[in-house]
């Protein structure tokens, strides 16, 4: 009997991931949203968020392809409809609506709050109204006005200086738009010393953002530094190059080169590398001879 031939399969073939930048509404941070069919600019496209709940958003970039596929980014599942459309920019109204009702009532409650943003679903299920507030706010009876006036579920979402220079979006100093509105969520405890460890110019104005905070990228190579520096003395210690004496003033981590400075004021550059050897060959010369040691 003549076996049958497996049949191969063959190997599925890899969608192209496309990404496009894209807002719920102008003047509204943007989002970076993936993809598996290039959209042009100008387009609504029907979203589903990471939380799986559906969104309308506005491209107002045109889609580029990259040849990997990114985990929890919003996806788009294709071109929004006409119907779909309209609801979006009826939610969009029922978002200046509550926008209106919030900073009206709120004034006449007396509530000390800054209202930031408001933000309705797609499907009208739920509107949040994002503020800042120097301390706890009773807002019980806003709450009652508020879903009296537009017969919805409401949500007071009382958040920090960082979400709401997130929610506000703008440029930082790199020229780009800043992480905590593109995708920064989650945002990690911030130090002085991270500046002082990347060897950046303690200046406020130089290393925090426009939220009055530290720079959130400070974070980002940290542990890249950290890494850097457990193979090195520590800034300001003082070591000995021969017969010399020398005081480490800065590293620079890009070129790999350290700065030192002699007794007398001169200013030495050195390798990460030659530094290290020197280091070495100096704990090495202080180890006890054979004959000292202990036991």
């Amino acid at each position: 009997m003549k076996r049958e031939k497996k049949s191969e399969k063959k190997p599925e073939k890899k969608k192209s991931v496309y990404l496009v930048h894209g807002t719920t509404r102008p003047g509204r941070p943007e989002r970076v949203l993936k993809g598996y069919e290039p959209l042009s600019s100008g387009t609504y496209a029907l979203v589903e968020m990471p939380d799986n709940r559906k969104e309308v958003f506005y491209l107002d970039d045109f889609s580029y392809s990259i040849s990997m596929d990114i985990e929890g980014l919003p996806t788009i599942l294709r071109k929004a409809n006409p119907k779909e459309v309209a609801n979006h920019k009826k939610r969009l109204e029922l978002e200046d609506k509550g926008k209106e009702f919030c900073k009206q009532f709120a004034k006449e409650l007396g509530l000390e709050m800054k209202l930031v943003d408001v933000e309705c679903y797609f499907d009208r299920s739920k509107i949040i109204f994002y503020y800042t507030a120097e301390g706890r706010i009773d807002f019980r009876e806003l709450v009652k006005q508020l879903a009296k006036a537009l017969r919805m579920r409401i949500e007071m979402r009382q958040i920090g200086v960082r979400n709401e220079t997130g929610l506000l979006g703008g440029i930082g100093y790199c020229g780009k738009e800043f992480c905590c509105a593109q995708y920064l969520k989650n945002f990690q405890p911030l130090t002085i010393k991270m500046a002082k460890e990347q060897g950046l110019i303690l200046d406020p104005n130089k290393i925090s953002g426009p939220c009055g905070r530290l720079l959130c990228c400070l974070a980002y190579e940290e542990s890249w530094y950290k890494e850097c520096l457990a193979s090195l003395p520590r800034l300001g210690s003082k070591i000995s190059l021969g017969e010399e004496n020398f005081r480490i003033l800065k590293y620079n981590f890009f070129q790999r080169i350290a700065t030192l400075e002699k007794e007398d004021g001169t200013i030495l550059s050195v390798s990460f590398e030659e530094l290290k050897n020197f280091v070495l060959k100096e704990e090495l010369s202080e180890e006890p001879e054979e004959g000292l040691r202990d036991g």
